[in-house]
């Protein structure tokens, strides 16, 4: 489905989705355009733990995923989330339909280390069946990055990957992550364009910190020879006018420049 746009939303944007990021979609729907969307947590994931005194630690930039941990993540991210997602969607006309990656098997799991992360899975492969019967009736799925091995058992997957295989699986023409901030920013100046040698070379200068590190990763690894670009964008301002991404576009062959405005 090379028409189809996969737009990955962080947990920490949620609150913050502008009208704009809504006629961005809208724009993409009107042009012809299939949307996907896959959406984090994990702000929401870390208050709920709290309220409920569910002990929880984070090895190596993942969330250990106990029974107990896992309980309070599916609650949150495939019903409070997902569903208020869908909701803001369905409010602005944009016919949304919810599902957990364990809905239909969609993302089938493995764990990747049991005895140091729990429940914490990577996605082992998408059925993109049931995407695919969505996006032809004309719905916008809205993913929750759960995902189920054969024997049953759900894991906890990072937002960021699932959305990469999901771009993968279905053909994807675009991959965009959506965050709290315009895109990569060198000195206070927006990155529009960059290869991925060269934010190998910002994220070793120091010049790619925080949140936007994992950001950058799982765009680097989603990038390949059937998805050549992936796109950072901001949620607060219009990402994507007239045919036009705004933000910062990192592409897998040297040939681009870097442009900051």
């Amino acid at each position: 489905m090379g028409n189809t746009v996969v737009i990955k939303c962080g947990g920490s944007v949620l609150d913050e989705l502008s009208p704009a990021f809504f006629a961005s979609v809208k724009t993409m729907r009107e042009q012809g355009m299939n949307v996907v969307i896959v959406h984090g947590g994990g702000p929401e994931i870390g208050r709920m733990l709290k309220k409920l005194a569910v002990p929880s630690e984070f090895v190596n930039g993942l969330r250990k995923t106990t029974k107990d941990v896992l309980a309070v993540v599916e609650m949150v991210l495939s019903g409070q989330v997902n569903k208020q997602l869908v909701a803001m969607l369905t409010q602005r006309g944009l016919p949304a339909v919810g599902v957990s990656g364990v809905d239909g098997g969609l993302l089938e799991a493995e764990p990747i280390d049991l005895n140091q992360l729990g429940y914490v899975g990577r996605v082992k492969t998408v059925r993109s069946r049931l995407l695919r019967t969505m996006l032809e009736a004309g719905y916008i799925p809205v993913i929750s990055p759960l995902g189920i091995d054969q024997s049953g058992q759900t894991y906890n997957i990072n937002a960021d990957t699932a959305a990469g295989a999901v771009a993968a699986a279905i053909g994807a023409s675009q991959l965009a992550f959506v965050t709290n901030v315009p895109g990569i920013l060198q000195d206070g100046a927006l990155v529009e364009e960059a290869t991925a040698e060269m934010v190998e070379q910002l994220l070793e200068a120091g010049v790619i910190t925080g949140g936007m590190i994992p950001k950058v990763k799982a765009a680097l690894s989603a990038l390949s020879d059937a998805l050549p670009e992936v796109v950072i964008v901001s949620g607060k301002t219009p990402f994507y006018e007239q045919g036009t991404w705004h933000g910062t576009t990192i592409r897998k062959e040297n040939e681009v420049g870097v442009y900051s405005s």
